[in-house]
């Protein structure tokens, strides 16, 4: 599984820590070993085939015992239908084995599904539920007929006791008639219900089985899952060793998602710990074309997903000297966020690029708590959202009612606001609109994803401003209009192939060409204040606006 580097890597320095598997740029050996993967994936036409319906690979730099120099190569999931192949590490654990313990469960829980089918789809249930449709129409009808039947008698009593010549023994016999036709009435009833009943019994006992066997695959399936997550056993650069089941309740309270494990950085990480292979860098990334909805870049590197990975890979890396990632490098950032206006009621900051607006689920600087202690009060809210990436105008309110006030804007569409982004490349075409709808890649947090069924709708205006070149390639540089403001708006929007196509430069969560940083800035913003009544208009230029004015083709 060591791969000896096959390209010459003698001028590539080492790296002085372990990345953050979440927050990198990739280090440059983990750039050659991508391309020789790559080379090896193309050179097996089995691998190539698969890989290209869009597969997560995964290259792992390290060092053996010998102080020899190459890499490790895994893939997520399954690669030509199975979690092993040479070449790539094995699965942290081999659940698929054909007479392992899950794969005879699941053998069980599949028979158990072909049973609850076939009864839902024999010939005897849609008898017996059709049995119940006629028996209660035929009830129906005859209940109907002779509630017809003994209205006319009603009402032909009614017109003899009208016409009041009759005897008391012609009285007497009316009123038995009216008791025996109820009686006969109810009889009936009770009589057409009793073979309703019986109809609805034999129903009864199909659906009986198939609740039985639902509880039995509900509680099989559970208890397979729990197993399971018991049996994949990770170690940590100290040596310990923890099963998943046990770092998700530890970590989040609940069992793994499916597939938590089955990712390319755990089964890397655990395969170098297991020999004694000195990791170094790791860099996973994206081969083949991308996934419905999704924006995944052939080619392209990506964190590790937040979903699965995290947990783990912070239970995994524990030991190790793993470097800072941008939410922990924010709070020396933070203290550049500059104060572009203030009155009684607002304020407006220039944020930089690296920092939270507000504080996030797993901590790290933010521009509300700076504002905070700048203005010694907790009544100071940040009213709309910038990507910690994003650098530009952000506005905050001074009370809790100027913050709904100032919501209440955004939400209807009355802030006028322009980015500036660079581009990754210069797109094939330029639409003036673009107009997708976003939802959240649940697997992929924080990442979007564009679904025209549950997605909410989103636009965006695009005019161009430059063409130039950067780092030997040419750039366009555009100016964003957001008329919606969903998370990741811009970013997605830029980046889907029914989009722009093209990511902005430095976007590392959609595939863009690696930068310094993300060349996207919120660089004005227009709004009526909610207390004065004012036009409060403010512009701020990008940090990056050097690269496009100073170098036009």
């Amino acid at each position: 599984m060591f791969h000896p580097f096959s390209s010459d890597i003698s001028g590539i320095e080492l790296p002085h820590s372990f990345n953050n598997p979440f927050f990198y740029t990739p280090h440059p050996l983990c750039k050659v070993a991508a391309d020789e993967l790559r080379a090896l994936l193309n050179g097996n036409d089995g691998w190539a085939a698969d890989a290209a319906t869009g597969k997560m690979m995964g290259v792992l730099v390290v060092r053996d015992t010998a102080g020899r120099i190459g890499y490790l190569a895994g893939f997520s999931g399954l690669l030509c239908g199975s979690n092993r192949q040479d070449g790539f590490v094995p699965p942290v654990f081999d659940f698929l084995a054909p007479d392992g313990y899950f794969k005879c469960e699941e053998r069980a829980i599949s028979a158990i599904n072909r049973e609850i089918e076939e009864i839902k789809s024999g010939s005897d249930y849609a008898s017996a539920v059709q049995a119940v449709a006629t028996a209660e129409e035929c009830a129906a009808e005859l209940l109907a007929a002779r509630r017809a039947e003994y209205a006319a008698n009603k009402a032909a009593r009614a017109t003899k006791r009208a016409q009041g010549n009759l005897s008391a023994d012609d009285a007497a016999a009316l009123v038995r008639e009216s008791q025996f036709e109820k009686a006969e009435l109810k009889r009936l009833s009770a009589r057409l219900q009793q073979g309703v009943l019986v109809a609805r019994a034999a129903v009864e006992s199909f659906e009986e089985r198939i609740r039985l066997l639902s509880a039995e695959r509900k509680e099989r399936s559970a208890a397979l899952q729990r197993w399971l997550f018991t049996q994949f056993k990770v170690l940590n650069g100290e040596g310990k060793e923890n099963s998943l089941l046990e770092i998700f309740e530890e970590k989040r309270g609940c069992l793994p998602p499916a597939g938590a494990g089955e990712c390319a950085a755990p089964k890397l990480l655990q395969y170098a710990y297991k020999n004694a292979l000195q990791p170094l860098a790791m860099a996973e990334f994206w081969v083949g074309a991308s996934p419905q909805g999704e924006v995944r870049r052939d080619g392209c590197f990506y964190g590790s997903c937040m979903s699965k990975c995290h947990p783990i890979l912070g239970f995994m890396l524990q030991g190790m000297d793993v470097e800072e990632s941008a939410i922990e490098k924010g709070g020396d950032s933070v203290s550049a966020t500059r104060i572009v206006y203030e009155d009684d009621y607002i304020v407006v900051v220039d944020k930089p690029a690296g920092v939270l607006s507000v504080p996030g689920v797993v901590g790290g600087a933010s521009v509300q708590c700076r504002l905070r202690s700048i203005l010694k009060s907790n009544d100071v809210f940040v009213a709309h959202r910038l990507d910690m990436a994003t650098s530009g105008l952000l506005v905050a309110a001074k009370s809790v009612e100027v913050f709904k006030a100032l919501q209440a804007l955004f939400a209807a569409g009355e802030v006028a606001k322009r980015y500036t982004a660079i581009l990754s490349a210069v797109p094939r075409s330029l639409p003036a609109e673009i107009t997708l709808p976003l939802m959240p890649d649940y697997a992929n947090r924080p990442c979007q994803r564009v679904d025209f069924e549950q997605g909410k709708p989103s636009r965006t205006l695009c005019e161009r401003v430059a063409v130039f070149v950067y780092e030997g390639k040419e750039r366009l540089a555009v100016s964003l209009l957001p008329v919606t403001g969903r998370t990741h708006q811009l970013r997605v929007h830029c980046a889907h192939p029914l989009g722009l196509d093209t990511p902005i430069l430095g976007d590392k969560l959609y595939g863009g060409d690696t930068a310094p940083r993300l060349m996207l800035h919120a660089g004005y913003i227009s709004f009526l204040h909610p207390v004065t009544g004012c036009i409060v208009e403010l512009s701020s230029p990008a940090p990056f606006e050097e690269l496009f004015t100073c170098s036009k083709l």
